[in-house]
């Protein structure tokens, strides 16, 4: 019998050395969330001086990382961080040509990484994870993801193992052995954790009426932001019952839904009585929920966010945020005209999965304006969409929410489109809107306004 302890002996190192196999030129992968390295980072940082052109994946940064501290130490671009879905950081750092996005659907990442045409090489990946169980696997933790594909094309990885890392059960792919890694260190340290976005009034108004739409047993996926954590804390408040989940994002308000006795998984086909998830970001609290807990199931996206499987899944409800929509039911998730502020992710995967799930059910929800930092209030609704990135053709929507009310977009001709959303647009841009959609011959006199 393999003495696994040994090994781990034999592999464990300091971060300083182990860092030392990375060389100019290199690309490396720093994971995702809460999983991606820290003392590893630090000390690839301290080595800035004497590297050149190191190319960085990641996903989902959610605290700063040494290496672009580095790089803003020495006034150049060692490292050059390239992100599958943009958060606040790498939008702080992509003015300076720091930090570029990667485009892709999420659902994607794993075969891209298989693929030798796509992704040329992964030289090395580091992260943290689990300690060591007894028969040499170290758990991935709140993120399944791309990860083990990654690995797969890396020739070298190194772990950092933290003791406050909890142990989330899997579907598959959800641990490496010790067997496949070069590298050991070691540290303790608590999560990265992100807060909960909290709801507004106009939030809660476009939940409420959501909620009407969800039935018992139905299976969730929950969006990033405001508004799908609304939904989320008004279902934990609600007799709604037998709720599933099938989600890429796992978020407190689940565990919040799950300690309430709504989420129980027992009407679900696939997987019953799992909550099913990619990745888990959030509190303190949700880590500690989340270690060994029978109930979670981490599995890979190209799992969780297939379109197949979600429409295999009866009366899916898929709600999901937008930062605007035209006239003809584009959507844009993702950019502010040519800033970029997020990635498409697996939006586009979950609107058309939930749609062609029997009873199922796609939102896009948001606040019919917003107003910037001088004052100025602007219509999320718009005549067409023409800088910003599209990411639901106008061909996948099915619901649009505002505090104004919901439409449904499947089957409505380009009129009826028009007519509905700006029925759903604040009343201050409605006539302005009504002669966009006249000047683009998508509406006609006899519309109800």
């Amino acid at each position: 019998m393999t003495n696994y302890d040994s090994l781990y002996q034999a592999k464990l190192t300091s971060p300083e050395k182990a860092v030392k196999i990375i060389k100019s030129g290199d690309w490396l992968e720093y994971t995702m969330g809460p999983s991606m390295p820290l003392i590893l980072d630090q000390a690839l940082a301290d080595r800035a001086e004497e590297l050149e052109d190191i190319n960085v994946r990641i996903l989902l940064c959610i605290r700063p990382i040494a290496l672009i501290e580095a790089n803003e130490r020495l006034n150049r671009n060692v490292f050059t961080l390239n992100s599958w879905h943009f958060s606040g950081y790498e939008r702080e750092y992509a003015g300076k040509g720091y930090a570029f996005y990667t485009p892709f659907r999420y659902s994607e990442a794993p075969v891209i990484y298989r693929s030798k045409d796509d992704i040329e090489r992964v030289d090395v990946l580091m992260m943290q994870t689990a300690p060591m169980d007894k028969h040499g696997f170290f758990n991935f933790g709140p993120i399944n993801s791309h990860i083990m594909e990654a690995m797969r094309r890396a020739k070298h990885i190194i772990i950092e193992v933290n003791d406050q890392m909890p142990h989330v059960y899997g579907l598959y792919d959800e641990c490496i052995h010790i067997d496949q890694v070069d590298a050991i260190v070691e540290h303790s340290s608590p999560l990265s954790t992100i807060g909960n976005p909290q709801p507004d009034a106009t939030d809660r108004k476009i939940a409420a009426l959501i909620m009407e739409q969800i039935p018992d047993g139905a299976t969730l996926q929950l969006g990033i932001g405001g508004m799908p954590n609304a939904v989320g804390e008004m279902i934990a408040a609600s007799d709604i019952k037998d709720l599933g989940i099938h989600s890429e994002f796992y978020v407190d308000s689940m565990m919040n839904m799950t300690k309430a006795g709504i989420i129980t998984g027992r009407k679900k086909k696939i997987n019953p009585g799992k909550q099913v998830f990619t990745f888990a970001i959030g509190s303190p609290e949700l880590y500690d929920f989340m270690d060994h807990n029978p109930q979670l199931l981490s599995a890979p996206v190209d799992y969780v966010n297939s379109p197949q499987v979600i429409s295999s899944i009866d009366n899916f409800i898929s709600i999901n945020n937008a930062i605007e929509i035209d006239l003809y039911g584009q959507v844009n998730a993702e950019s502010t005209g040519f800033r970029h502020i997020s990635g498409t992710g697996g939006q586009l995967d979950f609107v058309i999965g939930a749609y062609h799930s029997l009873g199922g059910k796609s939102f896009i929800a948001l606040s019919s304006t917003f107003t910037n930092k001088k004052g100025e209030t602007f219509s999320r609704i718009i005549p067409f969409i023409s800088k910003s990135r599209i990411t639901d053709p106008y061909t996948t929507v099915h619901y649009i929410v505002t505090e104004y009310g919901m439409f449904n977009m499947k089957g409505k001709s380009a009129w009826q489109r028009a007519e509905g959303l700006i029925n759903l647009a604040h009343p201050d841009f409605r006539e302005d809107l009504i002669k966009s959609a006249a000047e683009q011959g998508i509406w006609r006199n006899s519309n109800k306004r």
